[in-house]
């Protein structure tokens, strides 16, 4: 029996609340689409990379080990998409394979890093006093270094490897993390719900967890987003360096490494393939962080660009 008809003959008013439901986030989805294009063609592409990861077996011809010294630095064909690189292997299999660890890295990091400074920076901008001195010199010292560096630093005390590559990036993303809440927090301490809840009694952990912390995910979101591709750059800079995913595994980075220093002239699909790979996927993530900010700041929202509103005349 079909789910529908099921949910028809048990309740028709559930039925009818899902369908309304569904015209009316459906509406919304357009009415942002239309508002931010660029957006709507990142979160499009992020979508398609997603599927891409998931399904990668699938989607791939053949295996990345797979070599083929027969048809090595062969160009792009019907058979090989975008050509083959030194020992034969299909350019675009290897260039799928290395979709899921690209993400998981970027996502992890960057979810893992942001997590971390958000709840540092959420206490410290609270509690204020020596506690917040403390940290804030902490985290002007790491902000101080270059990020590539203390990357490069960390993953060579940690060593080569996907995981240990996301656990550098999210170390460096929690100072950025930490100064935005804190910044957020220091206002929203100072409103009137809080001295309310502070005058009912409300404990400091309740205030923080149930007035404050909500009221700063808007920023923190565009954060992540934003940081996501930054944190794509980082660990493409690490694998072209070397010290990411140790070969011959697949990574984006690694693979502009070979297409760039090796067979830049001989066989330009490699380099042009990979570097094309990661561009459109950052810039993605940049158009999405960008469209997401316009959504989430109210003074936009108030004008007609945010989430419920009506879709500004491009006349």
């Amino acid at each position: 029996m079909r789910w529908t008809t099921y949910m028809a003959r048990r309740s028709p008013l559930a039925l009818g609340w899902a369908r309304d439901t569904g015209r009316r986030y459906g509406a919304m989805a357009w009415r942002l689409s239309k508002a931010k294009p660029l957006g709507a063609l990142g979160v499009a592409i992020i979508l398609g990379l997603l599927v891409i990861s998931v399904f990668e077996s699938q989607i791939a011809p053949s295996q990345p080990l797979k070599t083929n010294v027969g048809a090595r630095l062969e160009s792009p064909s019907s058979t090989n998409l975008l050509g083959t690189d030194e020992i034969g292997r299909d350019q675009f299999s290897r260039l799928v394979y290395a979709t899921r660890p690209a993400l998981l890295v970027a996502i992890g990091s960057v979810v893992a890093g942001v997590t971390v400074g958000g709840l540092v920076g959420l206490a410290s901008g609270f509690w204020g006093g020596k506690f917040d001195l403390v940290v804030q010199r902490f985290m002007d010292g790491l902000m101080a270094m270059p990020a590539l560096i203390m990357a490069l630093a960390l993953v060579a005390v940690l060593g080569p490897g996907d995981l240990n590559v996301a656990l550098a990036i999210g170390f460096i993303n929690i100072p950025f993390a930490n100064r935005l809440v804190r910044a957020t927090v220091l206002s929203l301490k100072e409103e009137v719900y809080v001295e309310a809840a502070r005058a009912v009694g409300a404990s400091d952990l309740r205030i923080m967890a149930r007035h404050i912390a909500p009221n700063t995910m808007s920023s923190v979101l565009v954060l992540m987003t934003n940081q996501f591709a930054w944190a794509l750059i980082v660990a493409a800079s690490l694998s072209f360096l070397g010290i990411g995913s140790p070969p011959p595994m697949p990574s984006w980075g690694g693979m502009l490494n070979v297409g760039v220093t090796e067979f830049a002239t001989m066989a330009p699909w490699l380099a042009i393939s990979s570097a094309t790979v990661i561009f459109v996927t950052i810039l993605s993530f940049i158009m999405v962080g960008d469209a997401m900010r316009d959504l989430l700041d109210p003074r936009l929202r108030a004008v007609g660009v945010g989430p419920g509103t009506q879709v500004p005349s491009t006349s």
